[in-house]
């Protein structure tokens, strides 16, 4: 039975089964608010389509989902929700492509995010309010891209235009951030800059990381979940998952090495 109010989701034995074959297995998965979750485990452990049940696009064959992120509505099931209404009721979730409108400016990308229930043109040709503009400015600062605010976006970095995507999901004003290997393909640089990113958000907000980069979970993590074959294998601190023999022999073939970085999850 869901009882707890303090968390913002929950999931409870949740199982998907496609022709027969159960990518899910009666996995739970709580989430607290303000936190930075990782979401862990080798390829084919049921990482994504566990994004892909909290968001709506794949429908559980058993279990619930409870959402309590719309403040003064209570706990609301979202298992059967379309995704436009969780998307309504403030999840948001970010998939590994990047998905901008490339031949508008950064500004303009945020600025239709904001006014998303317009059309691209009739944002654009409207008068912007001094509120909108600082709202604007505000997710340009943090996502650290004000000096490029009138570039074309398909004229950014690669991990420019991940955090711009970002960027325009925060305009959107979710309570859960839900994220696909967001650091995928990025310099060391840039994936130190999301971490420091996502650390921030997450002081406002909850925000669930799909990753395989061990490296950056090592640096970033506070708390972690580790699936493997449709289930949880372990949560915890990233010290607590490193110590435990049943995840380093998932990932390692029964060898320890707290050392390896960046292997795939």
């Amino acid at each position: 039975m869901i009882k707890k109010p303090s968390a913002i989701l929950q999931c409870e034995d949740i199982t998907v089964s496609f022709d027969g074959f159960k990518a899910i297995q009666g996995m739970g998965l709580t989430l607290e608010r303000g936190e930075l979750r990782f979401l862990i485990g080798p390829n084919g452990a049921g990482k994504t389509t566990m994004l892909d049940v909290i968001c709506g696009k794949t429908k559980p064959s058993s279990g619930k989902v409870v959402y309590n992120g719309v403040e003064g509505a209570g706990q609301i099931e979202i298992t059967r929700k379309k995704e436009h209404q969780i998307a309504e009721l403030g999840i948001g979730r970010k998939f590994q492509a990047p998905s901008i409108f490339p031949t508008l400016t950064v500004f303009e990308n945020l600025e239709i995010a904001m006014r998303q229930n317009r059309s691209v043109w009739s944002t654009l040709f409207a008068r912007m309010s001094a509120p909108d503009r600082e709202r604007v400015d505000a997710q340009l600062s943090l996502i650290g891209l004000q000096e490029k605010s009138s570039w074309r976006a398909g004229g950014l970095s690669h991990g420019e235009k991940q955090w711009l995507e970002i960027g325009i999901m925060l305009m959107q004003e979710p309570g859960l951030l839900l994220l696909d290997e967001p650091v995928a393909g990025m310099t060391d640089k840039e994936t130190d800059k999301t971490g420091e990113l996502l650390r921030e958000i997450a002081k406002s907000r909850t925000v669930v990381v799909v990753e395989h980069d061990m490296e950056f979970v090592r640096n970033f993590a506070s708390k972690v979940t580790v699936m493997h074959e449709g289930r949880l294998l372990k949560e915890g601190t990233m010290d607590e998952v490193q110590s435990d023999d049943r995840v380093a022999e998932v990932y390692l073939g029964k060898r320890r090495d707290a050392d390896v970085s960046r292997s795939t999850a």
